[in-house]
This record gives structure tokens, sequence and C-alpha cells, in this order.
């Protein structure tokens, strides 16, 4: 039996493989309160030990920050963008 080494090399350059998505597909992740003045810095100061949602964009970009799930994904919605769950 022999050894082979195979290499993969993406014939999409990072910035394209950013851009999927763009303007269709938004993740959900869980963060905590600790998190927000780093994703959200506009926003006002919240109490530590929070369990929160942050909306992002598919490029990363974060859109909005709710308290639920569940709001964050009707927000997606309301916005024509197709909601997945980040762990």
């Amino acid at each position: 039996m022999t050894n082979a080494t195979v290499t993969f090399e993406p014939e999409v350059s990072l910035e394209s493989l950013a851009a999927l998505g763009e303007g269709h597909i938004a993740y959900v992740k869980q963060i905590r309160s600790e998190d927000v003045p780093g994703l959200f810095p506009q926003a006002p100061q919240i109490a530590p030990g929070l369990k929160l949602f942050a909306l992002h964009a598919a490029d990363g970009t974060p859109i909005m920050l709710t308290d639920s799930r569940e709001a964050a994904i009707a927000n997606a919605w309301s916005n024509e963008l197709e909601a997945v769950s980040v762990h």
C-alpha cells in the first residue's frame, strides 16, 4: 500500500467565497452579552451574563441583536434573507 498526499487548490478566491450568499443568506449566532461591544459598538451597555442572538450577513457583518433566536430569524425573513444557524 502506498501513502499519497492529495492537495487541493481553491478554485474560488477568499474574497469571492466571502461574497457567496451576500444579500440572500444571513446567519444567527448565539453570543454572550460581553461580546456585544465588539460586534455592535453603538449598542447601549448590557448587563453581563446574558444569552443573546446576533443576525449577521453572509459576509459576517452584524445586522441586528436580540434576546431570542426566533426574533432574529423573523428579522431575516422580513428582509428577504434565508436564515441559517451557526453553533
